[in-house]
């Protein structure tokens, strides 16, 4: 039984990596592949002794792992009500145009310039909100800016690139980052600190290689009307700013309402979600359903992306099955001895993250490698000690882990949300962002790894 947990998990990770080969969406494979491994561990409990370390009686086993999985879906269901209040915010922003305060104020036309806006651009923003938002809405911004997808694919490649490194430093930006916030491994003020300049490098290698290689001035398009598109219900330029003002403001409350009232996250969310709620309930409320339906929270919420809500729950349903039953822990022992250090450990999974989703190498990691508490440094003997430093609140595996999950996933354009998303939009072929954009986030990536390990060495 214990082996086959793993099979299972790997066959439903092959169809999650081979998602549009096989025309099933990977919602569908993370939850299949979630309910199959807590099945065979339900019903192999007693065989598998490392669900209950310490304990003689395996009768006990299968109450246990009903214990655990209640246990795990608390946690998991954390992140998932914090990830459906901030999508719901996004959009209801979207609907309303206010981004188009930012997008309205980009002029230049040099091919120049406009890399090095969209990139610091993207960064900054995806902080504020998450990486596969904001490249939702830079891919958007560039198509009024940029005619032609050949023109535009190589700074959609910058703006993947500079989204995860945006959301790397900041508890909200990244879902990753935000597991490792809702968990406790890291703070929102130790993250920033910590991330900020790593993740800055990442972003400002690339730009300046690509500085070199581009010149003259990018195409304009003929059109600036999207063919195709809805047309939002007309707002007026009140309205616009006051929902773009409540929602980031939203978003960013939520650190201070954790660090204030202790309360989770997604307590914040939902508190800055109401407000905004009410918000648009009052400036709407002398229109006809007609006009007012598409600005409602109501009907923003049929936008949200479920099918990627539900594709968490499942693999991180899974992972949680995998930890139950020891398999995870076998893992770290592995790196461990095969590494040995932090650095090479962490730098691993991030390119292993190119490749495989982030969330469940984070996942993963979390349920590895646990928190060490104060007291549990005082019980460790010299050398042990040393080793568990590392991953205490604020440690330094935990702020590197969260870098390299982040960013390392830009190397390939199908690791990470924004990748696929920038992938879907604008129909980027795998093998043209291999030849010219991977190379550019490795470099990225590598040098932000070299300089957050240069910061700590010369502290």
């Amino acid at each position: 039984m214990y082996v086959l947990m793993a099979v299972v998990f790997v066959l439903g990770y092959l169809c999650i990596a081979f998602e549009h080969p096989l025309r099933v969406d990977k919602a569908a494979a993370a939850l299949l592949t979630a309910v199959c491994c807590w099945t065979v561990l339900v019903l192999g409990a007693d065989s598998i002794i490392a669900i209950a370390p310490g304990s003689a009686h395996t009768g006990e086993a299968m109450p246990l792992v009903i214990e655990a999985l209640r246990h795990h879906l608390g946690e998991i269901s954390e992140i998932l009500f914090f990830l459906l209040g901030a999508m719901t915010i996004v959009e209801l922003i979207d609907s309303h145009e206010g981004f188009k305060v930012i997008t309205d104020r980009i002029q230049t036309r040099k091919r120049v310039h406009l890399l090095w806006i969209i990139g610091l651009l993207t960064f900054f923003l995806s902080s504020a909100l998450d990486n596969l938002t904001t490249t939702i809405v830079m891919v958007s911004l560039l198509r009024k800016l940029v005619r032609g997808r050949p023109e535009r694919w190589l700074y959609v490649g910058i703006v993947v690139i500079a989204a995860n490194a945006g959301g790397a430093w900041s508890p909200i930006g990244d879902v990753t980052t935000t597991m490792l916030w809702i968990a406790g491994q890291i703070t929102a003020s130790g993250i920033i600190t910590g991330l900020f300049v790593p993740s800055l490098v990442c972003v400002l290698v690339p730009l300046i290689i690509l500085s070199f290689r581009l010149r003259g001035e990018a195409p304009r398009p003929r059109d600036r009307i999207h063919l195709g598109e809805e047309v939002p219900p007309s707002t007026t330029p009140f309205e616009r700013n006051l929902v773009l003002v409540l929602g980031l403001g939203a978003l960013l409350f939520v650190p201070v309402f954790k660090g204030v009232t202790h309360l989770p996250p997604y307590m914040g969310i939902l508190f800055g979600l109401g407000v905004l709620w009410i918000a648009t309930e009052f400036i709407h409320r002398h229109k006809n359903d007609e006009d007012k339906h598409p600005l409602s929270v109501v009907g923003v919420l049929r936008k949200i992306d479920t099918p990627s809500v539900l594709f968490f729950l499942g693999i991180l349903l899974a992972v949680s099955a995998l930890a139950t039953a020891g398999h995870l822990t076998q893992v770290a022992t592995v790196l461990r001895e095969s590494l040995g250090h932090i650095y090479p450990i962490n730098y691993s999974i991030g390119l292993l993250s190119a490749v495989v989703d982030n969330v469940p190498l984070v996942a993963g990691s979390m349920k590895m490698y646990p928190l060490v508490t104060p007291a549990m440094l005082a019980a460790a003997s010299p050398a042990e000690a040393e080793w568990l430093s590392q991953f205490v609140v604020d440690g330094h595996f935990w702020e590197m882990l969260a870098y390299c999950a982040g960013t390392g996933g830009s190397a390939l354009i199908i690791g990470s949300a924004a990748g696929v998303a920038a992938m879907g939009m604008e129909k980027i072929s795998f093998t043209w962002y291999l030849k010219r954009v991977s190379l550019l986030a490795f470099l990225g990536y590598t040098s932000g790894a070299v300089v957050y390990v240069a910061i700590l060495a010369l502290q």
